[in-house]
């Protein structure tokens, strides 16, 4: 076992800090349990560092599950493959791919675990797909006693839909089964769109395609409207990506004109104009996922479907009333009801907002305003993302929150995975 002091754990914006943990990389399930049993608690896992909340902050040891990666085996006529955890999203879809496989949706990050993005319901968008533990059909988990845990959808559904968003308070995840579809092409679509229309047909265009999202720019008056559809037409090249450029132009024109919004509005009106629409056919894979490199935090909020519309306009008046230093993207989904019990997306067909602010800034203010919004219309915050709720809080929109809870303490009876806040999260004493 591999277990030394840590100079310190930090996620990707640089919000979350660890800075007493020890670390520990076990080499193999015998290792991991030992690690479980007698390392300086709480016991957290780290995945790839992409959540904004501190599911991964302890004083006491962070597991890194770097040997649990790779494709582990694949099922070509059940379109079924079994990874390790830690494999990143990247790795996955190259291997999956290679055996004729697909994820069925993917977000727009691909630097996470699939063990972390299993763990905090992370999602992409589709009124007909669900997320990435919506295709959970099997896991291997070791809990706080150590004991290593196999569960099947057809032996163990109940547990699976207790247990598969973790927030890797379950135990340690270390091999999950995926149902897949086979291996595909994707038709994307991107052009510019006034966000009053947007809003006043919000259902229409999310229903017309396979996967549908749409990005505000904040004092633009305008929308980035993107569009995923399956295809056989022949690959064409994808356009080089420009997101960095066009934040870093959104930024200046926040810093030079934040005191004169209609400015901004013409100047950042303009320059959609003249965005060209992007049009090309690739392979899955090759579409979904964006480089993000300008490092931000996000609070992103999970709403009934039919509220989508009115929290989205009032999110827009509150930035463009009180908060000119936003500059970043809106981010607007769809994403399909599971029956997963900690799943944001439990039993209610969703329309996902997400907020950002630049990491070198306070985002405190700003997120608090909106959070007050997002949670008068019914919202679930995203596990991975800022959020203020408690777990007082949690049982009062989560109608299994008990039961998941009770699962829980089967899984962790000594609280071996419960940091201090997670504690608050969950409310344990």
């Amino acid at each position: 076992m591999n277990q030394t002091a840590t100079v310190a754990w930090t996620n990707w914006s640089g919000s979350v800090v660890a800075r007493k943990a020890m670390v520990s990389r076990p080499r193999g399930l015998a290792e991991l349990a030992d690690v479980i049993r007698t390392a300086p608690g709480p016991i957290r896992i780290a995945g790839a560092g992409h959540s904004f909340t501190p599911l991964v902050e302890t004083d006491g040891t962070i597991l890194e599950l770097e040997r649990f990666q790779g494709l582990v085996s694949h099922d070509a006529i059940a379109l079924q493959a079994t990874v390790g955890a830690a494999t990143r999203l990247g790795d996955l879809t190259k291997h999956l791919h290679a055996a004729g496989q697909g994820l069925a949706n993917m977000g727009d990050i691909d630097k996470q675990s699939i063990g972390g993005a299993l763990g905090t319901a992370t999602h992409g968008s589709g009124v007909s797909l669900g997320a990435y533990h919506s295709q959970l059909r099997a896991m291997e988990i070791v809990d706080g006693r150590g004991d290593v845990r196999q569960l099947t959808i057809d032996n163990d559904r109940e547990t699976i839909e207790a247990t598969g968003v973790t927030l890797g308070a379950f135990g340690a995840l270390t091999e999950v089964t995926l149902q897949n579809i086979a291996s595909y092409r994707l038709r994307r679509r991107r052009w510019v769109v006034p966000i009053g229309d947007i809003l006043a047909s919000c259902d229409t265009f999310m229903s017309a395609h396979r996967s549908a999202e749409f990005y505000f720019i904040p004092f633009s008056g305008h929308a980035l409207l993107i569009t995923s559809d399956i295809s056989t037409a022949d690959v064409s090249p994808r356009p080089a990506e420009e997101d960095e450029e066009g934040l870093a132009t959104l930024k200046q024109l926040r810093t030079w004109l934040g005191w004169l919004p209609p400015l901004r509005r013409a100047l950042i009106g303009a320059a959609l104009a003249r965005l060209p629409e992007e049009d090309y056919v690739q392979d899955w894979l090759n579409v979904y996922t964006s480089d993000r490199r300008r490092k931000f935090n996000e609070m992103e909020y999970h709403l009934p479907y039919e509220e989508g519309p009115r929290a989205l306009a009032e999110i827009i008046t509150l930035t463009e009333k009180h908060f000119p230093e936003v500059y970043f993207p809106m981010e607007v989904r769809s994403v399909a009801p599971d029956e997963f019990w900690l799943s944001p997306f439990y039993r209610r067909k969703t329309c996902s907002i997400a907020i950002h602010h630049d990491a070198a800034e306070d985002p405190k203010a700003f997120m608090a305003a909106a959070e007050a919004i997002f949670r008068r219309y019914g919202g679930r915050p995203h596990w991975g993302k800022m959020h203020n709720l408690v777990a007082a809080d949690f049982a009062s929109i989560y109608p299994r929150w008990k039961d998941a809870m009770a699962v829980r303490r089967s899984f962790d009876p000594d609280n071996r995975f419960v940091s201090p806040y997670l504690a608050r999260l969950l409310g344990v004493a």
